[in-house]
């Protein structure tokens, strides 16, 4: 039973709390993630998604733009 709260509990605390600690973790994943996928995972507006990217830079984060599959893409890349 203990091995079972145990994982339960690895699992609680990687999960994502937020909807922008969801954005982060998709951004901190290697290929980054598409703004098509950010909004399917929050549920925002494309605007809204784009500015929380901007929040996301003025509070520190480094987030690199690039291309996949001729599709926008951001990636974390470091923090200030």
């Amino acid at each position: 039973m203990a091995k079972k709260n145990e994982t339960a509990a690895a699992e609680a605390a990687t999960t994502p709390t937020s909807k922008i600690d969801m954005v982060i973790a998709l951004l901190r994943c290697e290929d980054g993630a598409t703004l098509a996928e950010m909004i399917a995972a929050t549920g925002w507006l494309p605007h809204t998604t784009r500015a929380v990217l901007t929040g996301l830079r003025k509070k520190g984060h480094v987030i690199e733009k690039s291309k996949r599959d001729d599709v926008t893409c951001w990636r974390i890349t470091g923090e200030a």
